[in-house]
């Protein structure tokens, strides 16, 4: 290999590093994530209703503090998760627009709560 070409290979990768850096240096709100929690008790949310900025991702940490499993589900959110009895799980949502998401307990589907985007 020539050192002519071998400069224009470092060159060409210190190019695509300063273009990272500058593309990663103006990241934009949706890089930020809210993190967010509820319970699960007697067949019920707690809170019944969760309020995130608009987008954001988000992350919702769903405890199931009863005896039986529950499936936190949403398809405006377009999530599912099973949650055994006494455990957590954690449930990832893209960045949203403002508005309302329903979510529920798809094995339980009076069990009901929203997501308000604002």
């Amino acid at each position: 290999m020539s050192l002519d070409f071998v400069r224009s290979i470092v060159a060409a990768g210190a190019l695509a590093a300063a273009i990272t850096v500058v593309a990663g240096g103006s990241a934009p709100q949706a890089q930020e994530t809210t993190a967010l929690s509820i319970a699960i008790k007697g067949h019920r949310f707690q809170p019944p209703e969760l309020r995130a900025p608009a987008n954001r991702a988000i992350t919702i940490s769903v405890k199931n503090l009863d005896s039986a499993a529950i499936e936190f589900e949403s398809v405006s959110l377009r999530v599912e998760k099973v949650v055994t009895p006494g455990s957590e799980g954690v449930v990832r949502v893209r960045p949203l627009a403002p508005g309302k998401y329903e979510f529920f307990d798809d094995f339980h589907q009076e069990t009901r709560g929203t997501l308000t985007v604002q």
